[in-house]
């Protein structure tokens, strides 16, 4: 059994490798890149108009009149909150530790090239998932199977898509988070991990019976208080150690071009870290972002697309920034290499601080640098109480990104049994007008979210090693996927920006139609710009 253990452990190293390598991230780059140079570096020309849609109330004719329905949507503050919630994780703490570790200080910079490219990203995909979005039993559904079915007509790529993140963000990634939450405040405050993960499986439970609606209220409350908390802190600690400030800036820079202590030879892993853990932070690309932007109203795709390009500067400018610069500016990091041999991970030192915890990167640079302040029992409880509302969110947008491919599959499966059984259309049209939905979806929606309060409770007990490989591979194959698509269909957003740009120049309140921009097989908007003339 042992063989045969690792046996799986190493195809499933290997695979996540095949992954996860050089020429996704290269991939992630050159896109962002493309889509900046295409849209005119949209994530720099509009910023202001991305923070004035992000705080502007409904207008008058947006209320409760979007798809026929009073109530159909989440307002754009709350799709910005749950996309936060899935970018802003143990990453942002524990992630950028281990940037600055193999990396150095330059490592952060490339992390904020990865977040300026990946905006223009984000912008795109956000902006597709607003053209192709559904208006399902009262709720706006939509992300890459919606607009890889609609766009690219290829309906079996769009459930390939929806299965990998079905099972990545509801089976994999969930017990992940929650063991890091279980661990973590095991250490600092003593609490048996079994205990932490019944509660955090309850508390989740609570949300996400409440659909959407509910997740969307907690996280727009939770995701944003949690980072400005969390930056507040970084300060409090950069304002103890002022006079190194400019020291860390500088050192950051130079590390970036390979001039630092180290020498030259580390500016490939400073590139390499700081791209990989960027991509890995920010999401942008990956496909979970546009699910969630589907799922507010707005009277033109572009808003969402600007609203979502804005939470990958939130993400990476902040938050990993305010962890970088505690790190830094506390010097409690060390850089190393680590080479796995016969008898363990062999740690080598390329810098050694004084002050900084022996042994592989991790959540002990971020804590460390928080004891200098604090000390380092209250400073390691403040770093667990962050990481578990940064993990419990994070859960709660898997949930939904799970629940909504979750959804788009078993319609799909349902068309298809009409196709051969048109008789039943009548009958399941009769159950959805009484019931407000159909009844086999309930019944997967509610085995999803008893899966998923397992799958958090079981996270706590046991190790998450391979788990993680696992989801990373679902993770890193959406990525594939949705890439190349956005590549394909970022003429359908570029033209939508540009119609965005020409109702502004005229003072209008841009609407968006899809007869004037001649985009097919948008079928909410199709619908919606009949029966209001347009009048969104």
């Amino acid at each position: 059994m042992e063989s045969v253990g690792h046996w799986f452990t190493t195809v499933i190293m290997t695979v996540n490798d095949w992954v996860w390598s050089p020429a996704l991230v290269a991939l992630c780059l050159l896109a962002g890149l493309y889509f900046s140079l295409r849209t005119r570096f949209v994530q720099v020309r509009f910023f202001r108009e991305m923070i004035r849609l992000l705080f502007a109330p409904q207008g008058k004719k947006n209320k409760g009149k979007e798809g026929g329905k009073k109530g159909v949507g989440i307002s754009s503050f709350q799709a910005f909150a749950m996309a936060l919630s899935g970018r802003v994780g143990t990453g942002n703490i524990v992630g950028v530790a281990t940037a600055i570790g193999f990396g150095g200080p330059g490592a952060i910079v490339w992390m904020w090239v990865i977040a300026f490219f990946g905006a223009g990203s984000a912008f795109v995909e956000a902006t597709l998932a607003q053209i192709y979005k559904e208006n399902h039993n009262g709720q706006f559904r939509g992300g890459p199977a919606y607009y890889i079915e609609k766009g690219l007509r290829s309906p079996l790529m769009g459930c390939v898509f929806a299965v990998l993140a079905a099972l990545a963000c509801g089976v994999f990634l969930p017990p992940v988070q929650c063991n890091g939450i279980a661990m973590s405040c095991a250490r600092s405050f003593g609490v048996e991990p079994g205990l932490i993960g019944l509660v955090v499986a309850t508390l989740i439970g609570l949300v996400i019976i409440g659909g959407v609606k509910r997740i969307a209220n907690v996280a727009q409350i939770v995701a944003p208080v949690m980072a400005v908390i969390y930056i507040v802190l970084s300060l409090v600690v950069l304002a103890v150690h002022w006079q190194l400030v400019p020291d860390v800036f500088w050192q950051m820079l130079r590390g970036a071009v390979g001039v630092n202590e180290v020498g030259g030879a580390l500016l490939g892993t400073t590139i390499a870290w700081g791209v990989k853990r960027g991509i890995y932070s920010n999401e942008a690309g990956q496909g979970t972002g546009p699910i969630v932007a589907a799922a507010a109203k707005v009277s033109h795709p572009v808003k969402q697309g600007l609203v979502q390009a804005f939470s990958v500067y939130i993400d990476t400018l902040l938050v990993c920034t305010a962890t970088a610069m505690m790190i830094l500016a506390c010097k409690t990091y060390n850089i190393v290499e680590v080479q796995q041999t016969a008898a363990g991970a062999e740690v080598t030192y390329l810098l050694q601080n004084p002050g900084a915890p022996e042994g592989e990167p991790g959540v002990f640079y971020t804590t460390g640098a928080l004891g200098t302040v604090v000390g380092n029992d209250t400073g390691n409880m403040i770093i667990s109480i962050a990481l578990f509302f940064f993990a419990f969110t994070t859960i709660m947008a898997y949930y939904y990104y799970a629940e909504t491919n979750l959804v788009y599959l078993f319609n799909r499966y349902r068309r298809r049994r009409l196709l051969h059984h048109p008789e039943r259309l009548e009958m399941l049209e009769e159950a959805d007008r009484v019931l407000g939905d159909d009844r086999g979806e309930k019944v997967v929606v509610w085995a999803l979210r008893t899966g998923t309060i397992g799958a958090v409770f079981i996270g706590s007990l046991v190790g998450s090693g391979i788990v993680w490989k696992i989801g990373d591979i679902g993770v890193g194959a959406m990525a594939w996927i949705n890439i190349v698509t956005i590549l394909l269909l970022s003429p359908k957003a570029i033209r939508t920006l540009r119609d965005y740009e020409k109702q502004k120049k005229l003072g209008l309140e841009p609407q968006f139609d899809t007869h004037k921009l001649k985009i097919k097989h948008a079928e909410f908007w199709e619908k919606y710009n009949e029966e209001n003339e347009g009048d969104v």
